[in-house]
């Protein structure tokens, strides 16, 4: 497979198709695109150096998804590789809103907006990005996205 790798102002993480990703119809679960998306944040923030649990334990602050619109037009199926490629739309205080895509060898099967907030963990409540990581996300910001 496929490693992750950065597109022109994005990130770009293969995921493989497996049995337990399908449902009975043998198309992939429409919450499984969720769970890819997921990964791929979580990979790009890795390759740009920041681990969730270090984020959590030194600051303070997780991440949790906020909001989320999606589109789905094609499905995925069994052994599918796809690619997830992610840009970042928007970038607030306490806030980053992700621009997913799910593409299949050259055709978009989904897209979607995720709203991902900085909390803190004791109170849960919205909390400044640590700045070294709003300043890093702040290069990938590309506003023009949907």
């Amino acid at each position: 497979m496929n490693q992750a790798a950065t597109h022109a102002s994005g990130f770009v993480f293969p995921v493989r198709i497996y049995y337990e990703d399908t449902d009975a119809g043998g198309v992939v679960f429409y919450a499984n695109y969720l769970k890819f998306m997921e990964r791929a944040r979580t990979e790009w923030l890795r390759a740009l150096d920041f681990h969730q649990h270090e984020i959590a334990e030194r600051e303070q602050a997780i991440f949790v998804v906020r909001a989320l619109d999606m589109d789905y037009r094609k499905p995925a199926r069994l052994d599918d590789l796809l690619e997830i490629r992610s840009d970042i739309s928007t970038l607030g205080r306490a806030s980053v809103t992700f621009f997913q895509q799910v593409w299949r060898d050259g055709e978009l099967l989904t897209q979607g907006n995720i709203k991902v907030c900085c909390v803190n963990t004791s109170s849960m409540r919205p909390a400044p990005i640590p700045e070294t990581l709003r300043a890093t996300l702040a290069s990938h910001v590309r506003p023009s996205l949907p």
